[in-house]
């Protein structure tokens, strides 16, 4: 069995291994800023007017990058509010990197960051689940550099995006510790004077494959090109003009290997962009044949029916909160998804790692990717919760894991529906998304008030035995039965269910707590606890013989693991397994 807490305890004696941190976007020449970094809370917001972006002050910590304060991995620890915090660290250009470009690149700083090289500002951002970077080469000197970040993490806020990070000092229910500042990797990149941004790959599983390029600098004569390999071997290659700043080229692979849970068949594909016969920027991806659809009434995975097997995953780490400690941790948490019977994961609540959606590619894992709700709406949410979610689109509209996008969970932002602005907004984002990325599905309001429009029609069920799942499921569809009664209804006011899949995409919440195991003083589990491990495991059979009775295109059972107080995973926190795989396939078995 994995030994995740020996795995973490040697993690915090050394600095991250530097792994990537965008494997779909990779350039040979690049330097992580992961480590350790100088490091001061500003609780009274004293810095700007103290500029100490141009070294006024002497820091009095440390921190381990990319760990929040809050987390243990940091070297910190302190889960009190701190809204304003500060890092710097200093830097060399290598030497063969002359006459480059230099990226500065950040995965994630929640919420808000103002970014400094050698005192000179390099630019800010906003939106704390998402890339963004600058090009930093007219701030740099011989030498030795600077970089001085400043984040700001309002934790009572609730009209951003925050998902399950509570605006309460201690943990509570559904809600877990928070993340601020900087949690997912930094780094450094070298690229031409003309280089590209990124490039969208849109593969079709008739083998054609198109390649659209966002260039900086992109004036003169340039040409994108990319060369497919598979297995080591070139199999296409493409190539297109750039015009305006931007490129595309297509290929075709014959016969292509198509991408499933099953077979994650990948394509490597590395981009040039050229001028005359010159390489000015190098880039290597990958990508995967797959399409996702619907047809009557079933999920089809490359035209083939597919049920929905996957669960919920809030991608919480006891040693390092949100960020993945290791990627052997990220490795584990798949392997052991799947070992159970489970095909894919909702990643809940959470703009997730980049890294762990290259394991998902590379394993064999469908996704469900979900944003980090805001809780209250007004016009400043709806704009910045907009903008960030369009980012986070383009970011992993390459994974060919990713195979269904939800914006909004439980009504979270938009809680008074009976409002039309409210609702517009709910649309707005289903329509958006599909504008984006008309490849995927789209689920407008995952689990409770759906609109007219919605792919999959998710409901939430934490129903605790199988006769009262049944009851509620079974007959659904048939002549003049309908919906479930419940308070809040399942569809916004005016609006008429469209016949799209059933999708029980939250239901269990079974909580045990193994012998030897300290539970916390606050536990709880969704359906109650349960004392033994085969009682656990009697009921959620029940469940499953309920669910396939009934007209489900899929499931997605809670949870994966337990976090902080919430113990309904079938791992613990640790992620000591509570039940026998095998068992768990076999339950999965009762399903298609």
């Amino acid at each position: 069995m994995f030994a995740l807490g020996a795995a973490l305890s040697a993690c915090a004696q050394q600095i991250p291994r530097p792994e990537f941190p965008q494997p779909r976007f990779e350039r040979e020449q690049w330097q992580t800023l992961n480590g350790r970094w100088e490091f001061e809370f500003d609780d009274a917001n004293a810095g700007l007017g103290e500029n100490w972006a141009a070294g006024s002050r002497k820091f009095s910590r440390s921190i381990l990058v990319p760990y929040a304060f809050e987390s243990r991995l940091s070297g910190i620890g302190d889960t009190s509010f701190h809204p304003w915090i500060w890092y710097r660290r200093s830097f060399t250009i290598p030497a063969d990197w002359k006459g480059k470009r230099v990226l500065l690149k950040f995965g994630a700083v929640d919420y808000r960051a103002w970014v400094w090289v050698n005192g000179c500002r390099a630019g800010e951002h906003e939106g704390g689940n998402v890339p963004f970077g600058f090009d930093i080469t007219q701030l740099l000197q011989p030498g030795s550099n600077v970089v001085t970040v400043r984040a700001e993490d309002p934790p009572q806020d609730r009209y951003i995006p925050r998902g399950k990070q509570y605006w309460e000092p201690k943990p509570r229910g559904i809600f877990y510790t928070r993340t601020s500042g900087i949690w997912q990797p930094v780094w450094l990149e070298a690229a031409g004077e003309s280089y590209l941004r990124d490039v969208r790959i849109t593969p079709d599983n008739s083998g054609a494959v198109r390649f659209d390029a966002r260039i900086a600098n992109g004036a003169g004569d340039l040409e994108l090109a990319a060369e497919i390999r598979f297995g080591g071997r070139v199999v296409a290659a493409g190539s297109g003009r750039a015009e305006g700043g931007r490129a595309s080229a297509g290929a075709v692979v014959r016969d292509p290997r198509l991408w499933h849970p099953n077979t994650p068949n990948l394509y490597d594909v590395t981009f040039e962009l050229r001028r005359g016969g010159a390489v000015l920027d190098r880039v290597k991806s990958y990508f995967g044949f797959r399409k996702v659809s619907v047809q009557h009434g079933r999920v089809m995975l490359n035209s083939r029916p597919i049920y929905l097997k996957m669960i919920l995953d809030q991608g919480y780490w006891p040693d390092s909160l949100l960020t993945p400690p290791t990627d052997e941790a990220i490795q584990y948490d798949i392997r052991m998804t799947k070992e159970m019977g489970f095909n894919g994961a909702r990643k809940h609540q959470k703009i997730e790692d980049p890294r762990y959606l290259y394991w998902a590619d590379k394993m064999g894992l469908l996704v469900s990717a979900e944003m980090a709700n805001a809780y209250l709406f007004d016009e400043d949410y709806a704009a910045r919760f907009t903008r960030e979610w369009i980012e986070a689109v383009e970011r992993d509209y390459n994974h060919p894991s990713v195979i269904i996008w939800a914006p909004i969970n439980e009504s979270w932002g938009v809680p008074d529906l009976s409002d039309p602005r409210q609702q517009n907004h709910l649309r707005s984002l289903y329509t958006l998304t599909k504008s984006l990325d008309p490849t995927r599905l789209v689920i407008d309001n995952e689990g409770w008030e759906h609109t007219e429009m919605t792919d999959l029609f998710a409901v939430h069920d934490y129903a605790r035995d199988e006769s009262l799942l049944a009851s509620r499921w079974e007959r659904f569809g048939q002549p003049g039965v309908g919906f479930p009664i419940r308070s809040r209804g399942w569809l916004v006011p005016g609006a008429n269910y469209n016949g799209s899949p059933l999708y029980l995409s939250e239901f269990g919440g079974i909580a045990y707590i193994p012998e030897g195991e300290q539970a916390p003083s606050d536990a709880w589990g969704y359906s109650g606890v349960e004392k033994t491990a085969e009682a656990a495991l009697e009921r959620l059979r029940g469940l499953y013989r309920a669910i396939a009775r009934s007209p489900f295109a899929g499931i997605c059972y809670t949870q994966l693991t337990d976090v902080e107080q919430e113990t309904n995973g079938l791992l613990t926190y640790g992620r000591k397994p509570k039940f026998d795989s095998k068992a768990l396939r076999e339950i999965n078995a009762l399903l298609p």
